[in-house]
């Protein structure tokens, strides 16, 4: 072997390991060195779309990289769902993921392509309760009101839904469970179609985060009879929670959360999670989560993965209970 080759060979092996001392470690510590996608599994507009634009921008800043939203609806969550869990496990690919499709789609639809498992929690950013409401024309103004009417004239009511195994469709059935009626689910595609009928009045209720019901409710055309989260909502001051209403036990809030590849390391987690925190302490995120019906709400990486834990446990329950299939 000539001194030439002997002396590339000595470099490359200097080389290889210099990389391999780096390793994940060493990508680690200059994470993020490109740009950061945040896959959303819905359409735009709709609340965990609102979520991940809030949290995008400054994200990137507090990052010193660029967050791209990227749109991948259909399949109850699962084309959104399928990409993070097939992405590299680097912190470059995450998901703003909706707890409906976490913690009820598992139980609905055991055939998806991705599992529980297959992401890890890195941070809860938005919760916001549903808001239960009723079209105009309603002889019903109040919680227990609609549950006597129910009672009164069983499977009369139709209730609205984004699709079946929604959560919409799951808070429905939870209402039929602990108010002892019978209503009838009328599945959609989408809230968008769901609250067109409901203003129509060709369904009588639906359920849903409140964003795209509040300028209805200012105008009369719904009326919002109950919230089904823990406390009112500051937007909504005087609807009463479902408790207050006489159903302590019909909570039912979604929860919008970043998840990333299960393999993700902790360390890149761990960053995620402290700028996440920073942002939504912040006056200006907070004031933006209230003008949306909801609120910030800061878990950590172990806060959210006990809670998304519990949560699908707890549905669970649910929609055995209501005997709930996939289409």
């Amino acid at each position: 072997m000539t001194p030439h080759h002997t002396r590339r060979s000595a470099l490359l092996a200097l080389a290889a390991m210099a990389a391999l001392a780096a390793g994940p470690a060493g990508a680690q510590g200059n994470y993020p060195a490109k740009p950061v996608t945040l896959i959303v599994p819905t359409a735009p507009g709709g609340t965990t779309d609102i979520a991940a634009r809030m949290l995008a921008e400054p994200l990137g800043k507090a990052l010193g990289q660029t967050v791209v939203v990227d749109n991948r609806g259909g399949a109850n969550g699962a084309v959104a769902a399928v990409a993070v869990k097939r992405a590299e496990p680097d912190g470059y690919t995450l998901l703003m993921q909706y707890s409906g499709y976490h913690v009820i789609t598992p139980h609905v639809n055991t055939a998806s392509q991705w599992s529980f498992d297959d992401l890890r929690p890195v941070a809860n950013v938005l919760s916001a309760p549903q808001v239960i409401v009723v079209r105009e024309g309603l002889p019903v103004k109040t919680l227990a009101e609609l549950v006597a009417y129910a009672k009164a004239n069983p499977g009369k009511l139709n209730y609205a839904s984004s699709g079946n195994g929604s959560l919409q469709h799951v808070t429905g059935a939870m209402l039929e469970q602990q108010a002892g009626i019978q209503m009838n689910h009328i599945p959609y595609k989408g809230t968008g179609p769901a609250l067109q009928d409901l203003l129509g009045g060709q369904v009588d209720l639906t359920f849903g985060t409140p964003p795209p019901y509040m300028p209805h409710i200012a105008t009369g055309k719904l009326r919002a009879l109950a919230v089904t989260g823990k406390t009112r909502v500051a937007s909504l001051p005087n609807v009463p929670t479902a408790a207050e209403a006489g159903l302590p036990k019909l909570d039912a809030t979604s929860w919008f959360a970043v998840f990333a590849p299960a393999k993700t390391p902790q360390a890149v987690v761990d960053r995620l999670g402290a700028e996440v925190a920073k942002i939504l302490a912040t006056p200006a995120f907070r004031q933006k989560a209230a003008e949306q019906g909801a609120a910030a709400d800061y878990m950590s990486p172990q806060q959210l993965g006990d809670y998304s834990r519990a949560e699908l446990a707890r549905w669970g329950q649910v929609v055995k209970a209501s005997k709930i299939q996939a289409d």
